[in-house]
């Protein structure tokens, strides 16, 4: 009996819809609060006839042509290109020496926050950055910081690259999840002993069954690099800016009648990514034909290899060494005095930047936590629920139901959230820490879910029997016998929804009305401000924020259960 008592069974019963109600509730919400105002409803300011002025509006906006080019341009080209790395890197060289140290180096790169990323890489290749200082003058010629636009550039390319830094190590870890479940090493052998080249066995013979499985996350990655605010205002041009900055933009107008256009323009951004996700599944039908072909003809393509695998690895060093060098350069600058062009080290070292915004971090940081921490507590109680209910009813998540686990994440933040923030402002409910742990929720609870089910669900039921055999009740099993052992598992998904938390940059933005400040909005508010000590040092705590709790999910299991082996796993 896994049912347990009839109030157990019913709490359990009650967890995946209490799960959905907290995930798309919002998202809905968010969405109707965007529909009514972008039609020219909007009671808060005085407007309650519904008409099209606010689309006539947007239409006129001169710089609404090249923002949507930037929105679609950058999302697509950041989104093939990480698959296309993470693609090459496992082609080429998964289960060799060298593949294992990128997956060791960036996995944990993961967890990095994106502005966090974005400064590193802007205080390394800015005109005055650590590339430039480290190749000036010897190298380079340059007394001082050439005038050449390389941040904020009009095309989005810095934009694009750092987005593909960034996402390649989401890929990967995806990836890595499908090949457990793919026969990955049979199939390689079966190709390899056809005579076929490393690559181009894999691409044929495993990549189909491998894409099957991620291509939900890389959808997510699409949706979020089509609108992503905080990596746009830190790397993305300015004039005009990407569609979802100009969004943010009009939100904080202090013209209420502008919430009409931003509205607007969240349904255009919406219908801009619906549209970029249709382009990328014709493609994935094209490419789909087009590999068949190609598999029939046969070709072995052992020649491949020697292009594709310096590719391959080239990706993989790209995307560890653009977040490391970012991570240090902040570190650097955080302590740094006296750093003028071209040296590649500051004259001197001192602790003033810390002590100066040292209590300003020190204050965001208690808000970061209690928002991460309740937020991730929740998620967590939701999705043990749900996964219980699962394991209890006998019954996977069905294919319709992992879409909505991913559907937060499909839709564009910048679609829903400024109507969240509008229909709170309609029914009276003020800026607070509340609804911003309310809108960290949504995208917390998806990836605490995924970061959780598939451990969950590979626990040997064994103990569980013998523990039911043993006299305890269901609820008994759970808390005694499958919680314990699966300590590090519940700890690494706490990990995962407080990093996500933490790098929440328009939920805490548009839901706390500018209100509630975490490390992440401070860190992007300073941005326009360009002191590189400050932002130094807002980065290195943005980043120790959800490094700490990693390394919590290491070493409590290791002490807690020291003298239990099996228990470490």
């Amino acid at each position: 009996m896994r049912g347990g008592t009839p109030s157990e069974a019913g709490l359990f019963a009650a967890a995946p819809a209490l799960t959905m109600l907290a995930m798309l509730g919002p998202v809905a919400a968010g969405l109707a609060g965007t529909l009514l105002p972008a039609f020219g409803y909007l009671p808060a300011a005085g407007i309650s006839g519904f008409s099209l002025a606010p689309f006539v509006d947007l239409f006129d906006w001169p710089g609404l042509g090249q923002a949507m080019r930037l929105s679609v341009t950058t999302g697509l080209f950041a989104t093939a290109l990480a698959l296309a790395g993470v693609t090459l890197l496992f082609a080429g060289w998964s289960g060799t020496r060298a593949f294992c140290a990128l997956e060791r180096l960036l996995s944990p790169l993961l967890s990095v926050p994106h502005a966090a990323m974005a400064f590193g890489l802007a205080f390394l290749i800015a005109p005055s950055g650590w590339v430039a200082r480290g190749l000036s003058p010897w190298a380079t010629g340059w007394e001082r910081p050439p005038d050449i636009l390389i941040v904020q550039d009009s095309l989005g390319i810095t934009m694009t690259l750092g987005l593909v830094a960034k996402e390649m190590p989401f890929l990967l870890l995806m990836g890595l999840a499908a090949m457990g479940q793919s026969d990955a090493a049979r199939r390689m052998r079966v190709v390899q002993a056809a005579g076929y080249g490393r690559v181009t066995g894999w691409l044929k013979a495993v990549f189909p069954s491998i894409y099957a499985q991620i291509r939900l996350p890389v959808y997510v990655v699409l949706a979020y690099s089509m609108s992503v605010v905080d990596v746009a205002l830190i790397l993305g041009p300015s004039t005009p800016s990407p569609l979802s900055v100009q969004i943010v933009r009009w939100m904080s107008d202090p013209d209420l009648s502008m919430r009409l256009v931003a509205s607007a323009g969240a349904l255009l951004q919406l219908g801009l990514v619906i549209g970029a996700l249709a382009l990328w599944r014709a493609g994935e039908a094209l490419v789909a034909v087009l590999g068949r072909r190609w598999v029939m003809r046969g070709g072995r393509g052992r020649a491949a290899d020697r292009l594709f695998r310096p590719l391959g690895v080239f990706a993989g060093s790209f995307s560890a060494a653009v977040i490391l060098g970012g991570l240090a350069c902040l570190a650097v600058w955080s302590f740094a005095g006296f750093w003028g062009f071209p040296d590649a080290l500051p004259q001197g070292f001192t602790a003033q930047n810390w002590m100066r915004h040292g209590p300003s971090a020190w204050e965001a940081t208690g808000i970061t936590a209690l928002v991460a921490l309740i937020a991730t507590g929740i998620a967590l109680l939701l999705s043990v629920g749900c996964l219980e209910a699962e394991y209890r009813r006998g019954r996977a998540i069905s294919p319709t139901g992992l879409w909505l686990v991913y559907l937060p994440l499909l839709v564009p933040q910048i679609a829903f959230l400024p109507g969240l923030q509008t229909l709170l402002l309609i029914l009276g409910y003020g800026a607070g820490t509340g609804p911003v742990i309310i809108g960290h929720l949504v995208f917390v609870l998806p990836y605490v879910f995924l970061s959780l089910g598939d451990t969950w669900r590979a626990w040997d039921q064994r103990a569980g029997i013998v523990a039911r055999a043993l006299g305890a009740s269901p609820l008994g099993v759970l808390v005694r016998v499958r919680l314990p052992m699966l300590t590090r598992p519940l700890l690494t998904a706490a990990a995962v929804g407080i990093a996500v938390s933490v790098g929440q940059y328009l939920p805490t933005l548009l839901i706390g009305g500018g209100r509630v400040s975490t490390l992440t909005t401070e860190a992007v508010a300073l941005a326009s401000g360009g002191d590189r000590r400050a932002i130094g040092v807002f980065g290195v705590a943005q980043t120790l924020a959800v490094m700490v709790p990693f390394a919590a999910a290491l070493l409590i299991p290791a002490v807690l259960w020291r003298n239990r082996r099996g228990m470490h796993g």
